[in-house]
């Protein structure tokens, strides 16, 4: 026992085998808990084949065990503990057990333990496949209303997404498995409040979730708690669920918008409108993210869109006045009638409404829009972000923006990436847009296949971790339930989301192109389409949420508004200006509407204010504040040209913006190059003199600052220009 003391106690720690691990390690207590070795250099090291590494605590344990009770250890044990003590040489005392091979009970051990392994590989590879169908779930989706083109471009189905039994071998699965019980795991909510569910039940689950009318991209995003909470959105069972009245009001918004278009086009069918037909569901598409952020608190939405659709959302979103853009199709009104001498389906609109569903007060802007169809969209940020400011709203929880767009001119043009860019920056961030694509598959007479490289046009926002939802816009209740989840996702992240309406368009790029010659396959199906609103009002009809009375006199009852509208439209004053501005522009107009005669008021400032300015634009805001030797001296050559009654062009743009700031306006100066003059002055305090170091190529001249030439002052241009 000598040998074996001295031996356990020169090895080092042990790497144990599994089965050597499950035996008990409590030592007796009526033995001496420390132990003393004899060091002995002559006995072989780990002579043994199980003693490796360090394990002399180990050897020690099981041997006090062993002591105390020889049954206490592992047969194996008491053999080498009785061989050792019997002074068997080292490498002797050690016997191998009987071949497990060999051992009947053995046998059904290693038959369980591959059990358990099958079942291990088993739960990993259903893990692995909910995992597939979130990230990719959205290429099988059934997007395209017409069923003939694949919305992501591309007809390949993933080889991961089980479409058929036989595809259950991508994950080592097989038919025979489809009724197994699995546990989910806690990156899915197909389960709602059941933990496990049999595999043909898991799969049926996450196809209604991820591969019907609605295409969810977000398995892109970093943050996990944005990622569960779109997860529980989609996947809980009977999320999609509405009440009757809901049913009936989405019906009554159908109704609205394409009865429109159908007037407009037995009125004036050679006129260019612009038509929304083959995408009417986008008017209870913005109603509804207008009605969820009204809710969610929303007090001022600012909307910018393209003009396909755009006399729609004036009537039926914003609520303008329908005699106010029937009168717009009068050909006998000549174009500086119209204020701007822009086209109808180009012009904006300002309104301050109740909103019906909330019975709250909401302000709506749609701002005018050229034929560049992406231009507005910084505009209407910018729009956005003064009105945040103005409120007080430094959390975008008051003012928010609405972005539509075209499918070709989203994916084609490079201010959309720009204007995606500023989206979080914090001196640019209206703190969450939400973007609507009408996705009619096709650019003018382009196919989509010859004018991006991306699988979807929205592809753009995933650089800012934008979610997408692709629907199919031949689905109303999927679409409104889709607009509901963006503007949540709005309101509870104040971060930018996107919806893809995957529709079509029923005529060509307007009303007086014929399609036919460019894309007759498409068009000959498109003929083929029934409307959405007669497809919805059949399926309600069917569930007996109307009545096909009802149905139809909803339709008499709008068709009679448009009728009434068109007669007053030939009567009434137009008054162009007033009803096509997207602010208000209080005191601007008399009480008939018409501008007033404006005349331009005195803005010239004295020597001595100006000299007050010039003064602070040459010192130091703060007394022990320690600046670059550089600017002192271009301060101390400043405060030269204020003594000597000269002013070059940065001193001249200084007084221009101290003159404002004087009178409490707020100055703001963006660019790259204002970082050196700091950020947003709010007073002449606070104005840094850095600021007029820059000097600027082809900076505005401010009436302020003319008006200071009258008044004796200089004007010096510098030499050169940076």
């Amino acid at each position: 026992m000598h040998r074996l003391r001295t031996c356990a106690a020169r090895l080092r720690p042990l790497t144990v085998s599994q089965t050597s691990q499950n035996f008990s390690q409590q030592r007796p207590a009526s033995v001496p808990k420390t132990f003393h070795p004899v060091r002995c250099y002559t006995s072989p090291v780990a002579a043994e084949p199980f003693l490796n590494g360090t394990s002399s605590n180990y050897v020690e344990e099981m041997y006090y065990s062993w002591l105390e009770d020889p049954k206490s250890v592992h047969k194996s044990w008491d053999i080498f503990f009785r061989n050792a003590n019997a002074g068997a040489p080292p490498g002797k005392a050690h016997q191998s057990p009987l071949s497990l091979a060999v051992l009947p009970q053995a046998q059904s051990l290693v038959g369980a333990q591959i059990n358990v392994e099958k079942l291990v590989e088993d739960h990993l590879a259903v893990q692995s496949l909910i995992r597939a169908y979130q990230i990719r779930g959205h290429h099988v989706a059934q997007l395209d209303p017409l069923g003939i083109m694949d919305a992501d471009l591309d007809c390949h189905i993933p080889n991961d997404i089980i479409t058929s039994s036989d595809k259950l071998g991508f994950y080592g699965l097989d038919e025979s498995d489809l009724d197994k019980v699995f546990r989910l795991p806690t990156t899915t909510f197909i389960g709602g409040t059941e933990s496990d569910l049999p595999l043909r039940e898991i799969i049926r689950r996450l196809e209604m979730a991820y591969c019907q009318h609605i295409g969810v991209e977000f398995m892109f995003i970093n943050d996990l708690d944005q990622c569960q909470w779109i997860r529980e959105k989609f996947e809980k069972p009977g999320v999609m669920q509405f009440t009757l009245e809901e049913k009936r009001t989405l019906l009554a918004r159908m109704v609205r918008s394409t009865r429109f278009e159908e007037f407009l086009q037995r009125k004036w069918s050679s006129e260019k409108r612009f038509g929304l037909e083959g995408c009417e569901s986008l008017i209870p598409a913005l109603k509804t993210i207008i009605d969820k952020s009204s809710e969610k608190g929303v007090e001022n939405i600012v909307m910018g869109m393209p003009h396909r659709g755009r006399l729609n959302v004036l009537a039926n979103v914003i609520r303008k006045e329908l005699e106010q853009i029937f009168c717009q199709f009068d050909s006998k009104l000549e174009a500086a009638d119209e204020g701007s001498g822009d086209v109808k389906y180009h012009l904006g609109m300002y309104h301050r409404r109740i909103n019906r569903v909330t019975d709250r007060n909401i302000t709506l802007s749609l701002m005018a829009n050229p034929s560049h169809l992406e231009a507005v969209d910084p505009v209407v940020q910018g729009k956005t972000k003064a009105e945040q400011f103005y409120c007080g709203d430094t959390e975008g929880h008051k003012v928010m923006s609405i972005l539509m767009h075209g499918d070709a001119a989203f994916a084609g043009q490079g201010v959309v990436y720009e204007t995606f860019h500023l989206s979080d920056l914090p001196s640019y961030s209206t703190h969450g847009t939400v973007h609507v694509v009408v996705n009619n598959q096709i650019g003018f007479t382009t196919d989509p296949r010859m004018a991006r490289s991306s699988p979807y046009p929205t592809d753009v926002a995933r650089v800012v971790n934008a979610p997408i939802f692709h629907v199919n816009a031949d689905d109303p209740e999927a679409v409104v339930y889709v607009c509901n989840v963006a503007a949540e996702w709005r309101a509870t992240f104040h971060k930018d989301v996107v919806v893809d309406l995957v529709c079509y368009r029923r005529l060509g790029h307007n009303e007086m192109d014929e399609p036919m010659f460019t894309q007759p396959l498409m068009y000959k199906q498109i003929k083929k389409q029934k409307g959405v609103m007669q497809k919805y009002g059949e399926k309600l009809i069917a569930e007996g949420a109307v009545s096909r009375q009802e149905y139809e006199e909803e339709i008499a009852k709008y068709d009679k508004i448009c009728e009434e509208a068109h007669v007053r439209s030939k009567d009434e004053k137009i008054l162009h200006i007033k009803h096509w501005l997207d602010s208000p522009w209080p005191g601007f107009f008399n009480l008939d509407g018409q501008p007033k005669s404006l005349t331009c008021p005195t803005t010239g400032l004295t020597e001595e204010e100006l000299i007050h300015i010039g003064q602070v634009a040459s010192s130091v805001p703060v007394e022990d504040f320690t600046i670059h030797g550089g600017l002192s001296r271009i301060l101390k050559a400043r405060g030269e040209m204020i003594k000597n009654r000269t002013v070059d062009w940065a001193l001249g743009e200084y007084m221009a913006f101290g003159s404002l700031l004087k009178e409490g306006i707020h100055v703001r100066l963006s660019g790259q190059d204002v970082e050196r003059g700091g950020k947003e002055p709010r007073s002449l305090s606070q104005m840094s003199p850095i600021y007029t170091s820059i000097v600027f190529l082809f900076p505005p001249i401010s009436s302020n600052f003319a008006q200071s030439l009258k008044s004796g002052a200089t004007f010096h241009r510098p030499q050169s220009t940076a």
